[in-house]
């Protein structure tokens, strides 16, 4: 069996307000790692512990497959000491002054058009309709 590693990642660029922890969250799964996901003032941390392929793989993917709004602009990593947990989850955000980036608003994708004009739908013709690829960031964040 390989030996276990963790390593903290922190994400910078735009990764706030675009899905980003539920991609990670899926991507850990994926990989077979454990630990945790979370936004801070900066920018999004990781700290996920598995078998050193999977981590490498797993870095790789940060990178390559971030959702369509996302803005990858650099990952940092560090070794840390393996802490034996049993899951991967995302956990509260950490606030403070920071250089997190907003990221630009969006035009409505074709799902939520879809949804907007259902009148079977329970969004029909909802004003605010958004998600994590379409939508108002700035202005909801601003």
């Amino acid at each position: 069996m390989p030996s276990s590693e963790r390593r903290r990642f922190r994400v910078h660029g735009v990764v706030q307000g675009v899905g980003f922890r539920p991609f990670v969250y899926r991507l850990a799964l994926r990989h077979r790692l454990v630990g945790f996901v979370l936004n801070d003032a900066d920018g999004v941390v990781v700290e996920a512990e598995g078998d050193p392929e999977s981590l490498e793989a797993f870095a790789i993917s940060l990178q390559q497959e971030a959702p369509p709004l996302a803005h990858v602009e650099r990952v940092t990593t560090e070794p840390l000491n393996p802490r034996g947990e049993a899951e991967f989850s995302i956990v509260a955000s950490l606030s403070g002054a920071g250089s997190a980036l907003v990221p630009a608003d969006a035009a409505t994708c074709a799902d939520c058009l879809r949804e907007l004009f259902d009148p079977a739908d329970r969004r029909y013709r909802y004003p605010f309709l958004n998600c994590a690829e379409c939508g108002p960031r700035f202005t909801i964040i601003r």
